[in-house]
């Protein structure tokens, strides 16, 4: 399904609810995914309502709503389901919901929450100028009371610091330097950040360019603007297309160039992989996505091609690795756990969603029972009694420090240590 927003049907209401109900009804005749997430879980309940009896035809308006509403967008059921196109059946069931969405979002407008929420780049350009301050500020209780009341953010949910620099301002200050060393390069990469390493996570962008620069890969950073998936989260389809096409320019021009896209975060990696080929349905979005890599895959790709330096020096233990779900959604393997093991790493591998997903579990209307089906995750990370937690996933890596006060890294950083940089 593409997100054509010139098609009438994509706009219709009544196409859109002959569509929901044609697909939930095709879903209660297998019910594969019903351990996946509430939206099934709500969706088979509602289904197996004697007022209902199974026919997706007497589900509600109010039963539509909160299946969609409960869809945060894992992107698990796709490959999870065995109707995907081409399939004659052609059910994809996370576009149907984001199509539910936006729709909704047309129809009654972007709610202040989604607005904030969905403007990373705003905020982090401002909260960075005031760091020090916001973070203090930020772990206020009183301040996180008010932010509950107004914008809807969870008091308990663990908001990130946010750092004095930005990591693309440090990359055209010191980072250019460190990598314009290398000696005869084996390869080109423009490092896309995402929004949550430039404002937040600074120290794993560091640690890729260190870690590719030890790999004699010549790094370029672009970071024209979020991927826009926390504005698509919100349904304000507008604002992810503007984002779609502003990074598609820009990155598309270095493609050309030769150089191949690394994404150290695996929501950014899948929505340039997938979503924007099918948000803006051109050749240069398609050549993006094809020349689109997740840094630990990137990295993989080299040890396959005999080319990864594999001199390291320091073992990490024991590490938890939680394999985020949007790696998954990608169908690359576990490259984050192959990567790390090559250290010597003893590499527990959690297959647990986290249900955050976005901006989806730090909402207060959701907080509950996002940490509900998160607890699995968590026990099983206290379960492995680890050296090392780690995850690709800034959001997940959120959730685990919540619930188990374990904070993970990033797969690049406990490669960065078994270098001994």
């Amino acid at each position: 399904m593409s997100f054509n927003v010139t098609s009438d049907t994509f706009w219709s209401e009544p196409a859109l609810d002959e569509e929901l109900r044609r697909v939930f009804d095709l879903c209660n005749g297998c019910r594969r995914c019903l351990p996946l997430c509430p939206s099934f879980n709500t969706l088979f309940q509602r289904l197996d309502d004697e007022r209902v009896d199974g026919e997706a035809e007497k589900l509600g308006e109010g039963d539509l709503q909160v299946v969609g509403e409960e869809c945060y967008q894992c992107k698990l059921c796709y490959n999870h389901c065995p109707y995907t196109p081409p399939h004659r059946w052609a059910i994809d069931f996370p576009r149907l919901m984001l199509r539910q969405k936006v729709v909704r979002s047309k129809r009654e407008g972007v709610s202040l929450q989604d607005r904030i929420l969905g403007r990373t780049d705003l905020i982090g350009r401002l909260a960075c100028m005031t760091a020090p301050l916001l973070n203090r500020l930020n772990r206020a209780r009183w301040n996180r009371r008010l932010m509950e009341a107004v914008l809807g953010i969870h008091r308990d949910w663990p908001l990130p610091d946010y750092a004095s620099e930005p990591f693309d301002r440090w990359f055209r200050r010191e980072g250019a330097r460190k990598v314009a060393a290398a000696d005869s390069p084996q390869g080109k990469v423009v490092l896309f950040p995402t929004c949550s390493v430039n404002y937040n996570d600074v120290a794993v962008g560091q640690a890729a360019v260190q870690v590719l620069a030890k790999n004699q890969i010549e790094v370029a950073v672009e970071y024209p603007r979020c991927c826009g998936m926390p504005a698509l989260d919100g349904g304000d389809l507008q604002a992810a297309l503007e984002a779609a096409r502003v990074n598609v320019r820009v990155l598309s021009e270095r493609v050309m160039a030769g150089f191949d896209v690394v994404v150290p975060g695996p929501t950014c990696s899948y929505v340039l992989k997938q979503e924007y080929p099918a948000l803006l349905e051109d050749e240069a979005s398609r050549e993006v996505s094809a020349h689109t890599f997740d840094l630990s895959e990137y990295l993989m790709r080299l040890h396959g091609e005999g080319r990864l330096n594999t001199e390291f020096t320091h073992s990490p233990g024991v590490v938890a690795y939680h394999l985020p779900c949007h790696l998954k959604a990608q169908n690359i393997g576990y490259k984050s756990r192959d990567l790390m093991q090559l250290t010597g790493a003893r590499v527990d591998l959690i297959e647990k969603c986290s249900a955050v997903d976005g901006t989806w579990g730090m909402k207060a209307q959701y907080h509950e029972l996002s940490l509900k089906w998160a607890k699995p995750l968590l026990n099983a990370v206290e379960a492995a009694k680890p050296d090392v937690v780690a995850t690709d996933c800034p959001l997940s890596a959120l959730r685990i420090f919540q619930g188990t006060g374990r904070r993970p890294v990033h797969p690049v950083q406990v490669l960065l240590q078994a270098y001994g940089l």
